[in-house]
């Protein structure tokens, strides 16, 4: 009996070492008598998105016998063949892929060796493309419309712009504008400077500027907004100097009241009407029309106004006249200002009249005076006081005076 058990144990176990040999050569058969082999597959894909298009990157598989990776998309319909040139994992491999949508994709890469075997896929999913709904989106960078800008004495155009907005990733802001040569220039604005100074803009031409963000930290294209905004028209117009004003007493001027009340009161930088002795006030010597004359330190190509600010009180010039010259050599005048052949004199002399001015009012609150633009260059003022308001023969009262010039022209 146990020799007959062990005889049927023998018997089962040679038949299923037959059948097992036999399946063997049938899988053979069903693989071509070849061993399966699938190469490195790659590492750390990931994705970078662009304008319609994006970027794939990975680690290239250390397999030195893959020769190439395929990229496939749309369910297989679309694919891009990319070389394999290098094994090392500590590198990159970047595949752009052109021509898509403005849509969520998903990707396929695969890689494959000399003899067509394939790796194990690996999918790259939610890769975002963005295009022109995203762009529609954006908005310009905002100037500050309470002092959209300065300029300094020398020309120089300062624009400000308020704080870019954090909710976006602005990259780049585009000024545009015109040189003094003609040439149109592009500058670039970094999203975290709120100005930017222009040295040599020229005067009159518009001043645009553009926008441009990403969508995301790494992505590989920069989005502009589509048009350009304007800042408001810029002028040259800037305050001359009072710290280089001081007095230049001409033959026949008036003198002062007192040692309180001289001339350079006229710029002490004063606002609205003061009260004395915070004034100029002439003396009681020189009947009218009386003058009075300052050097306003350097020349102005183009004056361009003055404003004018009388006492709190009394004694306001109402008819007085603004004279300007550039170089005052031999420049003085011989007859007294109240003699009717002290205009003639002085256009000999080659001073010219700025301005003859009327005021209306009781002369004391601040008046802006516009000159003609056709005035030559002008560094020395005169002011010839003709009535003031109390209609007083002597006592002229002045608060404060301010210039003006275009420096960009």
């Amino acid at each position: 009996m146990k020799n007959l058990f062990r005889i049927c144990l023998i018997f089962f176990i040679v038949a299923a070492f037959i059948g097992c040999e036999k399946k063997d050569e049938e899988f053979k058969k069903f693989l071509g008598d070849k061993e399966i082999t699938y190469p490195g597959k790659v590492i750390n894909p990931h994705s970078k998105p662009g304008n319609l298009r994006t970027a794939l990157v990975w680690s290239p598989s250390p397999d030195p016998s893959v020769s190439k990776y395929v990229i496939y998309w749309n369910n297989k319909a679309d694919s891009l063949v990319v070389n394999s040139t290098n094994h090392n994992t500590s590198d990159s491999v970047t595949a752009v892929i052109p021509g898509l949508s403005e849509y969520i994709y998903s990707f396929t890469i695969v890689s494959l060796d000399s003899k067509g075997n394939k790796s194990v896929p690996l999918d790259i999913n939610n890769v975002k493309v963005y295009g022109p709904i995203y762009q529609s989106g954006l908005l310009n960078r905002v100037y500050d419309a309470a002092n959209p800008f300065n300029v300094s004495e020398n020309g120089n155009v300062k624009l400000n712009f308020l704080a870019a907005d954090t909710s976006s990733l602005n990259v780049s802001t585009i000024i545009k504008y015109t040189n003094r040569d003609g040439d149109v220039v592009e500058k670039d604005l970094d999203p975290d400077s709120t100005s930017y100074t222009i040295t040599d803009y020229k005067s009159g031409e518009p001043v645009s500027f553009r926008s441009g963000y990403i969508p995301v930290k790494g992505a590989i294209d920069t989005f502009y907004v589509e048009n350009y905004s304007t800042f408001p028209e810029i002028n040259g117009i800037s305050q001359c100097a009072k710290s280089l004003f001081k007095e230049n007493k001409l033959n026949g001027d008036v003198g002062t009241y007192e040692g309180q009340t001289s001339v350079s009161k006229l710029w002490d930088g004063s606002v609205g009407p003061q009260g004395y002795p915070n004034i100029f006030h002439s003396d009681g010597d020189h009947h009218m029309p009386h003058t009075f004359t300052f050097d306003m330190g350097k020349v102005y190509k183009v004056l361009t106004s003055m404003e004018e600010t009388g006492r709190n009180c009394c004694n306001n010039p109402d008819q007085f006249e603004i004279w300007g010259i550039a170089d005052i050599t031999n420049a003085a005048t011989n007859l007294s200002p109240n003699d009717n052949g002290w205009t003639t004199e002085m256009q000999a002399k080659g001073w010219t009249l700025l301005k003859d001015v009327t005021r209306n009012d009781d002369g004391q609150a601040l008046i802006k005076i516009n000159f003609d633009a056709a005035i030559p260059p002008v560094r020395y003022i005169r002011v010839r006081v003709k009535h003031v308001t109390t209609g007083d023969g002597y006592y002229s009262n002045i608060s404060e005076m301010t210039f003006f010039n275009d420096v960009l022209k």
